[in-house]
């Protein structure tokens, strides 16, 4: 039984499925906006975590890297292995290619936690690597923030270091695995990134990472804005013209 309501001189009449087709398209726009608003709280909630993270150097001491919240800043003392470094491939920074470097720091006890030591420019040559050398005294402390290795948005933009290449070793979203191999000892489970006012680094510009929780919630609105539009558009398009003589 088709719907006719009577409205001055048209009828409302929308078609079954018409009507189904909406509902169904109004469920998955709504949804969607669910999903990117629960993500921009997520993203809230790391960048509150970030900034949290900036209000105080925590000294490390014995603790390992991954007994303090992800983003505190530390201090800790060791040694930097300027001999054996590596290149994280494919990170830019204001829309130039590049790489970021990773520096092995051997603490007194002698675990072993990566530093990166921030992002340098691509030299236009895969045969031409930057200079990433440093001299640094035997015993250094570093002050930066801890956090985890780059991860790629797919599985496919992940390459080892090669065990032959000389070092520097050029690598893009490494596991701490694969760089353990590398180097021949266990790492520890997290980086730290070297504060930006620090000595021996380069461009650090660290924030958290993914898009900004606004972008996300502007998402959200985008979507519930095509539910309604979806709504009015099947409203309009469900009244007719009342035909003359019926």
């Amino acid at each position: 039984m088709s719907i006719r309501i009577p409205i001055g001189s048209r009828v409302f009449a929308p078609s079954w499925f018409f009507s189904a087709l909406t509902v169904v398209l109004c469920i998955a726009f709504f949804y969607l906006g669910r999903w990117q608003w629960n993500r921009g709280e997520l993203r809230q909630a790391e960048y509150d975590r970030f900034a949290a993270g900036t209000e105080a150097v925590v000294p490390l001491g014995p603790r390992g890297v991954n007994q303090v919240p992800r983003f505190q800043r530390v201090s800790v003392e060791g040694h930097l292995d300027s001999g054996r470094q590596f290149l994280l491939d494919n990170r830019s920074y204001q829309g130039r290619p590049g790489y970021e470097v990773l520096t092995p720091l051997q603490r007194a006890d002698g675990r072993v936690v990566m530093v990166d030591r921030g992002w340098v420019p691509f030299s236009g040559r895969r045969s031409n690597l930057p200079d990433v050398a440093l001299v640094a005294p035997d015993t250094v402390t570093v002050v930066g923030r801890i956090d985890n290795l780059p991860v790629p948005g797919l599985a496919s933009g992940r390459a080892a270091p090669d065990a032959k290449a000389p070092w520097p070793k050029i690598t893009a979203f490494p596991s701490t695995a694969q760089l353990s191999a590398t180097l021949g000892v266990p790492l520890e489970p997290q980086i730290i990134l070297l504060d930006p006012k620090e000595a021996n680094g380069y461009v650090r510009d660290w924030h958290p990472p993914g898009m900004e929780p606004i972008r996300h919630w502007s998402y959200a609105v985008q979507w519930w804005s095509f539910a309604v539009l979806l709504w009015v558009l099947w409203v309009i398009m469900s009244l007719r013209k009342v035909a003359s003589g019926s």
